[in-house]
């Protein structure tokens, strides 16, 4: 497993990096066949004293990506913090794994009751034309179409971008990258 450890605004100090190793070193005792852990400590200048470090971590795993972030007054407090975010994410993701191979005794009754359920596919494909446009002109296009997300070109990243309603009733903008 690599462990990768980024800093933005935050000076990664030797006392970080053991603490990091120590929270997080033991994931692949967790969830085996980790290609890389991915940690990222920023430090924003915001009113809230209790967000001002964010600790994000990503996992990734030849067939799944996991990740977790968390904000907290001090650096370490959101390193501990999304290292349980990120326990939680791998019992949640080894829960739906393990339930798919190997139901449950209560899951086998129930499922000889019941029919067997088949497995999830793909059952429609839409294609449609993506014309280039700013992220302005999308959530344009995104509320006058009603959805709560909305794939486009932006040709200012010269890339596919996805936009995304979040709960706060803001936006979301991912901008994938090629590892």
């Amino acid at each position: 497993m690599e462990l990768l450890i980024k800093g933005k605004n935050v000076e990664i100090t030797e006392a970080i990096e053991e603490y990091i190793q120590q929270r997080l070193g033991k994931l692949e005792h967790h969830l085996a066949n980790i290609t890389s852990v991915r940690v990222e400590l920023s430090e924003e200048k915001t009113r809230s004293l209790e967000s001002r470090y964010v600790a994000q971590v990503t996992i990734d795993r030849r067939d799944a990506l996991l990740r977790g972030e968390e904000r907290a007054g001090d650096l370490f407090a959101a390193i501990d913090g999304v290292a349980n975010v990120i326990t939680r994410q791998i019992q949640r993701y080894k829960g739906k794994l393990y339930g798919r191979k190997r139901p449950s005794p209560l899951r086998a009754e129930i499922a000889i009751e019941e029919e067997e359920e088949e497995p999830r596919k793909v059952v429609k494909i839409k294609r449609f034309p993506v014309k280039p446009m700013s992220v302005d002109e999308a959530v344009d296009q995104m509320e006058l179409l009603g959805h709560d997300f909305f794939l486009f070109f932006n040709p200012d990243a010269a890339q596919f971008n996805l936009l995304y309603r979040r709960k706060d009733g803001n936006y979301g903008l991912i901008q994938p990258e090629l590892d």
